[in-house]
């Protein structure tokens, strides 16, 4: 009897080891939330996790001393050099065709239309992926193809964070390479618009009847990697429609961002 019970002692023993030890990992994980905007000192830090000043302090420096946090004296803590590492792995094995896939594969059943996946490359839009849409309307595109960046909604998407002087100069570039004819003034206008709201449109100005609503996917650095597009006949696509589209289409894009490592607190790099 005394050594089944002793048992049952070790097993409660061991069962509550594993519950402290998933608390710990949690309060870890908390507090490199909690120091991701930049150094916060231990008072402020504790209060806002409600700790105990000691509980968090032993618990700051276990991830300081496995390279999590460090301390800056007379700041506080702030992240440390083991996540920019495993930061940059994880980045390195990120596929934006794989990790987007899903979401675009629901973005194309809701939408019922043809979406696309894009990246910049040699100052054209490239089309990564494509999956047609139940519509029976014609998008003339395959992976694989480059369309120019200035009449396109995805290589406007892919422009957004640019400056007015790059938008000229590709913007020139595509008109003397045998992109539709446009005019710079609308297109700046437009283009400031889509800057401001976070997505793009093509209105018919790449294919003839076809319009498309695009936003740009971002990494953890918050640049600009990617953009999808949902694309369809005009008939289907009249300006309320887009309007309601763009959210969904912007809100794909974030997900796809989230999963590549971006949070809504980055602010994309100066240019």
């Amino acid at each position: 009897m005394r050594k089944a019970a002793s048992n049952e002692d070790s097993g409660a023993g061991e069962e509550k080891a594993k519950v402290q030890g998933s608390q710990t990992l949690l309060r870890g994980l908390d507090m490199l939330d909690h120091v991701i905007d930049g150094p916060i000192k231990l008072a402020e830090l504790s209060g806002r996790m409600g700790l105990t000043r000691s509980t968090a302090h032993r618990l700051a420096n276990a991830l300081i001393d496995r390279g999590f946090l460090t301390f800056l004296p007379r700041e506080g803590y702030q992240l440390g050099p083991k996540l920019l590492h495993l930061g940059f792995l994880a980045q390195s094995q990120a596929d934006v065709v794989q990790i987007a896939r899903p979401h675009i594969d629901e973005l194309a059943q809701r939408s019922e239309d043809t979406v696309h996946l894009g990246r910049l490359d040699n100052e054209l839009a490239l089309y990564l992926d494509k999956i047609p849409g139940r519509r029976r309307v014609d998008i003339s595109s395959r992976v694989g193809d480059r369309q120019p960046l200035t009449s396109t909604g995805l290589g406007k998407a892919l422009l957004i964070d640019g400056t007015e002087s790059a938008w000229r100069r590709l913007f020139d570039a595509d008109q003397a390479s045998g992109a539709p004819k446009a005019d710079y003034a609308v297109w700046l206008a437009r283009m400031q618009d889509y800057a401001a709201e976070g997505r793009a449109y093509d209105l018919e100005e790449n294919q003839d009847q076809i319009r498309c609503v695009a936003a740009p996917i971002r990494d953890a650095s918050g640049r600009i990697v990617a953009a999808i597009s949902v694309s369809s006949a005009a008939q289907y696509m009249d300006d309320a429609r887009m309007e309601t589209l763009g959210e969904d289409v912007r809100g794909t894009a974030e997900r796809i961002s989230s999963d590549l490592g971006w949070s809504p607190r980055t602010k994309p790099p100066r240019r």
